[in-house]
């Protein structure tokens, strides 16, 4: 698998992102005068929110190309059900209900077979996640120090679409998440004028 190894804050301050949305709390304090770029071009523009979004996921290009093929192909507006396919993969939705304090670190928990999905063990981080089905810390892995990373991460506030039972290390996913539950500034728009070329 491809794993950027560019330092993590120059590329927020690339994109534009805020490194709250990817969990770090630090922020770069070099460089801290404006720099004037060129303007962008349209296609800039949309090539932009598209890496943003996949940097903020870390997906890459093939996969979310694919994400938005099934976007498309399902009812509602094209933008907010591919924001809504990427919410629902199992990594975000651990990630989320506070069980990691990165995308990344919930990646891994989900790789090494740490997270339960309705009782069963699933490993593969590009899940999908319904409406219904509980997520839960595996039993073996709550006596280790899994346990006490889940319990610092305990005051995340968890997104409305999801439940969380922090004594228990379960949650589940009430609904699907609404555009209006993506706690950073995209423009999805763009993506899809980018991929409808």
């Amino acid at each position: 698998m491809g794993k950027s190894t560019q330092p993590l804050l120059k590329r927020c301050k690339a994109l534009g992102i805020n490194p709250v949305v990817m969990g770090y709390t630090k922020e770069s304090k070099r460089n801290q005068k404006e720099v004037r770029r060129a303007k962008k071009s349209e296609y800039g523009l949309q090539l932009t929110e598209k890496q943003k979004l996949r940097f903020i996921y870390g997906i890459l290009e093939k996969q979310f190309r694919s994400y938005y093929v099934m976007a498309t192909k399902k009812p509602g507006v094209t933008g907010e059900v591919l924001l809504q396919i990427l919410e629902s993969r199992l990594d975000n939705v651990v990630y989320r209900l506070g069980f990691a304090k990165t995308r990344q670190q919930a990646r891994q928990m989900v790789n090494h077979g740490h997270i339960t999905v309705n009782g069963k063990k699933v490993d593969i981080p590009s899940y999908l996640v319904k409406v219904g089905d509980v997520i839960a810390l595996k039993e073996s892995s709550r006596t280790t120090g899994i346990k006490t990373l889940v319990l610092a991460n305990g005051d995340k506030v968890v997104p409305s679409w999801l439940e969380s039972d922090a004594e228990n290390f379960t949650g589940k996913v009430v609904a699907l998440a609404a555009r209006s539950d993506i706690d950073f500034a995209v423009k999805e728009n763009l993506i899809v004028e980018y991929y409808s070329k």
